[in-house]
């Protein structure tokens, strides 16, 4: 079994366990009903001036153990957005990755660039509880998702109003990803299953971009500005950044420094 198979066993009971202790249908009302407005995600990514950098918010890692012992999810996002970032992603996996819905929603009282809800979505649900809590948009990723249900979820969450980063790991997934009408698609230089770093995979699947309206993300292995512009020299006008900032004495400057031209 791989780390990604272990990750979604667990996330099917946790979803199971939701579902028993909750009103789903009421969830799904609620999420309907929201009066906020959704900030453009990948907007963001378009208008920013500079490198457009989506500043990650996570406790730990499979493959890494924990990362940061002083978290403070609200402090942290704070200092993304004086810093100049464009988004900020945040992780709410519990079992894995250390988060909460919860550290969601405090990073939403306290800025008003947009959001990111970072999970293993395989359920409407969840979708529905990112939309309450406060998301501008959700990642779903196609190794975990088949055809029908990964198309069933976009278009739930457009449905809502929300933004959809569609994240990929081959020429397979991207051609699913775009299949389905996805306009924002991350390229995860993770390999999921190995969970092995290879910045060159951004650079190989973002040849295959024929469409100019399409937003790529690059994500993971991310930790310098000369990464930044390696990677937007390829095609990726967002950068998805989590474990070196989280491992800096100061996020904030970390960002910056991913900000800068050479």
């Amino acid at each position: 079994m791989t780390i990604l198979d272990e990750i979604l066993a667990h996330k099917a009971l946790e979803i199971a366990d939701l579902r028993r202790r909750c009103d789903a249908e009421a969830v799904a009302l609620e999420a309907k009903s929201c009066e906020r407005m959704p900030l453009g995600f990948r907007k963001a990514l378009r208008t920013t001036t500079g490198p457009s950098i989506i500043g990650e918010i996570k406790r730990r890692s499979p493959s890494r153990g924990l990362i940061r012992k002083d978290f403070d999810p609200a402090s942290i996002a704070q200092t993304y957005a004086e810093a100049g970032a464009a988004c900020i992603s945040v992780l709410t996996d519990a079992r894995f990755f250390g988060g909460s819905l919860g550290d969601l929603e405090r990073v939403r009282e306290v800025v008003g660039i947009p959001l990111l809800r970072k999970d293993f979505v395989i359920d409407p649900i969840q979708i529905d509880e990112a939309r309450i809590a406060g998301a501008d948009a959700v990642l779903l990723i196609v190794a975990a998702l088949d055809g029908t249900r990964l198309a069933a979820l976009h278009d739930h969450a457009r449905g809502l109003g929300l933004d959809v980063l569609v994240e990929v790991h081959s020429d397979v997934e991207f051609d699913r990803a775009r299949a389905i009408g996805a306009d924002l698609i991350g390229i995860n230089n993770r390999d999921l299953r190995s969970f092995e770093v290879d910045l060159g995979t951004t650079e190989r699947i973002a040849t295959r971009v024929t469409d100019a309206d399409l937003v790529l993300v690059a994500e993971s292995g991310i930790a310098t500005a000369e990464d930044v512009a390696r990677l937007e020299h390829a095609g990726a006008a967002g950068f998805l950044v989590g474990e070196s900032l989280m491992r800096h004495a100061d996020p904030g400057e970390a960002l910056r420094g991913l900000r800068r031209r050479s």
